[in-house]
């Protein structure tokens, strides 16, 4: 799979000149490049079916769970509950990276709509002004990918037109970003990725 773009929302230069940073990012692009279909080949390659109907398109839930079994490889802990902007039980982060002396950095991987989209971005807003958390990113599929995905799923053209929100809260700490990814292929020649149910999307 494709790295394609790190949208900054929110950014402090202190902490992206800092080790934890270098680590968080190193890993995330590490563990994007592991992404690959079918299983066991060299690129990540889309069953070559538009997601438009109810069983058309490629599952993402299969996609995001490749994603983190790398990050818990290199010792990130998955599906924790962090008390960020809620009155009731916490959500789950898909992924979170914690080191001694450092706020957690939380990593959400998009298998719902786009209302999940901003909810996980406001999220980790709340958990930058509550000073829990020294930064979180969301990972969301280009426009391109989404084409192939199943419909309804949370993608970065759809999120565009309200970064200015995010970008304009006065946060001083921590870093807030985006990252966009991509298929390397489509073809017809490999399996459809299996779908799960995932909010809306049937993920």
């Amino acid at each position: 799979m494709k790295f394609v773009q790190l949208i900054t929302l929110i950014s402090d230069d202190k902490f992206l000149s800092s080790p934890f940073w270098i680590r968080v990012i190193s890993d995330l692009k590490k563990s994007i490049d592991s992404v690959k279909w079918p299983v066991g080949s060299t690129k990540f390659t889309l069953y070559d079916d538009k997601g438009r109907s109810r069983g058309e398109g490629n599952g993402v839930t299969p996609i995001k769970k490749m994603f983190q079994s790398s990050l818990k490889r290199q010792g990130w802990d998955l599906e924790e509950r962090l008390p960020l902007a809620t009155r009731k039980a916490p959500g789950k982060v898909d992924a979170l990276l914690r080191i001694d002396g450092v706020l957690p950095f939380v990593v959400e991987w998009e298998t719902g709509n786009i209302s999940s989209s901003h909810r996980a971005l406001n999220k980790m807003c709340i958990g930058l002004l509550d000073k829990k958390l020294s930064g979180g990113i969301l990972v969301l599929p280009t426009r391109k990918m989404y084409n192939y995905l199943t419909d309804r799923v949370g993608n970065f053209a759809e999120i565009e037109p309200y970064l200015d929100l995010w970008k304009s809260l006065n946060i001083g700490n921590g870093f807030l970003g985006i990252i966009t990814v991509e298929h390397d292929n489509v073809s017809r020649d490999v399996p459809r990725i299996p779908k799960g149910t995932d909010g809306r999307a049937t993920a």
